[in-house]
């Protein structure tokens, strides 16, 4: 029988400050909708800055299950698309691993489609809720079977015929927003959807690049499908990597980096106005767009941060970066407080409860509510604490370490993978030390 190993991180307190250029990878939520809407197009699109991560090779191999040919070299992805009508069933059931994106894009995908397929996922993916994605769907007159915990594996009935719908979100999620968007590409008539708050917008600006333009007005969207078309795109740096050498560079002192090409597209930069409401000392330079994406330079330099309250209206459009802003949270004067995000709980863990936990185990002082938490900022001591095999929670921590009293271990580091490959690579060229090891878990 194979020994199980895990990943973990050994983190010291750095002893000097972190300087340098630095490039985070390719943005994550683009990357997927990348390989997707290319799929889908007439043609072949090269993309350029593609994020080569667990979770964007399980879109690419349920694509590529269903005929889609490609080919990736390092940052470089060229899609085969087979137009909206081209695809193949695939031999077998679709696992997506840990891929929540991926999951909840291809159900509304797969809804359209003339064969019948199932998706299924890892033990995370399985408890993470499907349900909001499929009744819709099946207002849409989709057949979409999911279990009665409304979670994967779920089974959508091919051959059906889509009829548009207006609908009004009962959350605020892009990936719910999303799949809905690509289903209205197969249904009869016009789609109109309403957000209760705004959500990341790549979906609607990628659509119109590959000649399918979306209305706005206001909260609302209207979609009336038209073929795709092949295009080439650019890829942003993702600002949900560069969240975490943005707090570190904040928190160690005499730190001062760049990071280059970073995204900002307008309804994902909201975890800058928080870091700047902490009083972090950031900079903006070289704007440019591409692909229809803007990007920049980022330039942090460290200045003690404040506890805050974080505006509600910026919630929705930070739920990524929650992790990273708590990890700035620790190293505060004062208490940070965070409500109305209820979606952390619904993540690849309960981020809620996994950063209260590992911050509690470093001596901070936390309290949890069902949709938020206040942290008691300082400095955190030295300890152990556990990722839950979530990505985004193990970097948080790794940040957190940067400054605490003494050396922190993270546990089950391995996930990193899923959106930041390269994590350790990257942060040495600016001068900071990670120890990881493998360990046999009996």
């Amino acid at each position: 029988m194979e020994q199980q190993r895990r990943l973990d991180y050994l983190i010291h307190p750095a002893t000097s400050a972190l300087q340098g250029r630095i490039q985070v990878p390719g943005d994550k939520s683009i990357s997927h909708r990348a390989v997707i809407l290319g799929a889908l197009a007439a043609g072949a699109s090269e993309c350029r800055g593609f994020l080569d991560s667990a979770d964007t090779r399980a879109t690419m191999a349920a694509l590529r299950q269903m005929g889609v040919q490609m080919s990736l070299e390092g940052e470089h992805l060229c899609v085969n698309g087979v137009g909206l009508h081209g695809l193949s069933a695939p031999p077998a059931a679709l696992d997506l691993g840990n891929s929540g994106t991926s999951a909840r894009l291809l159900l509304g995908v797969l809804a359209g489609q003339r064969f019948s397929t199932t998706l299924c996922g890892d033990e995370s993916l399985q408890r993470r809720p499907m349900r909001r994605v499929a009744d819709p769907l099946n207002a849409m007159q989709a057949e979409v079977q999911i279990t009665p915990d409304g979670a994967l594996p779920a089974r959508i009935t091919g051959n059906r015929r889509l009829r548009a719908i207006r609908y009004e979100l009962p959350v605020a999620s892009a990936q719910l927003k999303s799949a809905l968007l690509l289903a209205g590409l197969y249904a009869e008539g016009e789609t109109v959807l309403t957000e209760p708050a705004p959500t990341r917008d790549h979906t609607e600006r990628m659509l119109a690049h590959f000649g399918c333009p979306i209305a706005r007005a206001g909260a609302q969207l209207r979609l009336s499908s038209r073929p795709l078309q092949a295009n080439a795109l650019q890829i942003p740096g993702d600002i949900s990597s560069a969240a975490f050498l943005l707090v570190a560079a904040s928190i160690v002192p005499g730190s001062d980096v760049l990071i280059e090409g970073v995204g900002l597209n307008p309804t994902r930069h909201a975890v800058l106005e928080i870091l700047r409401l902490m009083g972090a000392d950031l900079s903006i330079d070289n704007r440019v767009e591409a692909s229809g994406e803007p990007r920049a330079d980022l330039r942090v330099k460290y200045r003690p941060l404040q506890g805050i309250t974080i505006p509600r209206a910026l919630v929705p459009v930070a739920i990524d970066e929650f992790p990273a802003i708590m990890a700035a949270a620790a190293h505060a004067r004062g208490e940070t407080v965070l409500h109305g995000a209820a979606e952390l709980r619904v993540k690849e863990s309960d981020r809620i409860a996994a950063l209260a936990a590992g911050l509690q185990n470093l001596g901070l002082r936390v309290a949890t509510s069902p949709d938020g938490l206040r942290v008691q900022g300082g400095r955190p001591d030295a300890g152990v604490v556990h990722s839950y095999g979530d990505h985004r929670i193990a970097m948080a921590f790794a940040i957190t370490a940067l400054a605490a009293t003494g050396p922190v271990t993270v546990q089950d580091c391995k996930n990193i993978d899923t959106s930041f490959p390269g994590f350790i690579r990257c942060i040495q060229q600016i001068g900071w030390e990670i120890s990881d090891k493998a360990v046999r878990i009996d």
